[in-house]
């Protein structure tokens, strides 16, 4: 797993976590690009709604998620997706107001008997929730930030596991 004496927010430390699906790739997109799935699967984000005229994956499309966590309070974030392959990936900045402070994705990978699905998520490069936490307690930076993959782990486990308990 991680380092966690050694891991350092500076060096945008990353998760995923994949599953195998059975259902064909259109399916999965679907599934992966309903940017109201974490809302409805995982602790953290509780709500998520398309900003402007966005109302789908493309290039430039942008939404609010609305997040609480027991340690971290309420807080909202705006994302704007940075990249998509149509039917395969698609990638969101979280973005800050010292600009991007997390990176985020879903893949689609065509498998034998079904799909993989990979959700991942970066850290940094800019500031974030955690950067207080590093700052008040720069010793634990290696602990502070091994925790939180390991939330959002989790989370995207669930997520996974709510696609794969549709089929």
């Amino acid at each position: 797993l991680w380092q966690a004496a050694t891991m350092r927010y500076s060096d945008g430390p990353t998760v995923e976590v994949t599953a195998r699906v059975t259902c064909d790739v259109p399916t999965a997109w679907e599934r992966v690009t309903d940017i109201g799935l974490p809302a409805r699967c995982s602790t953290e984000l509780q709500s998520v709604e398309w900003l402007g005229s966005s109302d789908g994956v493309a290039v430039g499309a942008r939404f609010r998620g609305s997040n609480e966590h027991e340690a971290m309070g309420a807080w909202r974030t705006e994302c704007v997706v940075v990249e998509v392959e149509q039917g395969r990936r698609w990638v969101w900045n979280v973005i800050g107001p010292e600009g991007v402070s997390a990176t985020w994705g879903f893949e689609v990978e065509p498998a034998s008997d079904g799909v993989l699905i990979r959700q991942w998520g970066r850290m940094g490069p800019g500031p974030s929730g955690l950067t207080f936490a590093i700052t008040a307690r720069p010793e634990l930076e290696g602990r502070i930030v091994a925790r939180r993959l390991a939330e959002w782990r989790q989370n995207m486990q669930v997520n996974l596991d709510c696609i794969r308990d549709e089929f």
